[in-house]
């Protein structure tokens, strides 16, 4: 089983098609779950699955967390979508990666996240910290 981090490929395609709309407060709601060295995530995941995700603990519940979307913009001539970090509390986890996904259309993968090895937290704060969103460091880029 492997995690490779990638933006999954069904929803370059969903994109082009018009499926997601990342704008803050009016647009799908996206998620974010994690999952454990177990599990098998990487471009061609289409979808949201419970298959090795983590336990339940403190303020995590099965499917993750609700992600707080920055509505895209750009920088320079790249296009950016960004979401504020996201905090998991009095949780007992570890964790090797997590799926992004739209909840508001049948669950559909938007980007794995690959945590280089298993991430932990005892009965404390698991904290997801996106990088700066610009066009070299945004958690979705299209140049």
């Amino acid at each position: 089983m492997a995690i490779t981090q990638a933006v999954c490929t069904s929803f370059k395609k969903e994109l082009l098609q018009g499926t997601h709309d990342f704008t803050a407060s009016t647009g799908d709601t996206f998620k974010i779950a994690l999952y454990t060295s177990s599990a098998s995530l990487d471009a061609t995941t289409t979808a949201f699955s419970t298959s090795n995700e983590v336990s339940d603990s403190g303020t995590y519940s099965s499917g993750g967390g609700t992600l707080t979307s920055v509505t895209p913009t750009t920088s320079g001539t790249t296009a950016i979508c960004d979401f504020a970090d996201i905090s998991f509390t009095s949780a007992t986890i570890t964790a090797r990666g997590a799926l992004i996904y739209n909840s508001s259309d049948s669950n559909k993968a938007v980007a794995v996240l690959d945590f280089g090895g298993d991430k932990t937290s005892t009965s404390g704060t698991f904290t997801i910290q996106f990088p700066t969103a610009d066009a070299s460091n945004a958690i979705l880029r299209l140049a």
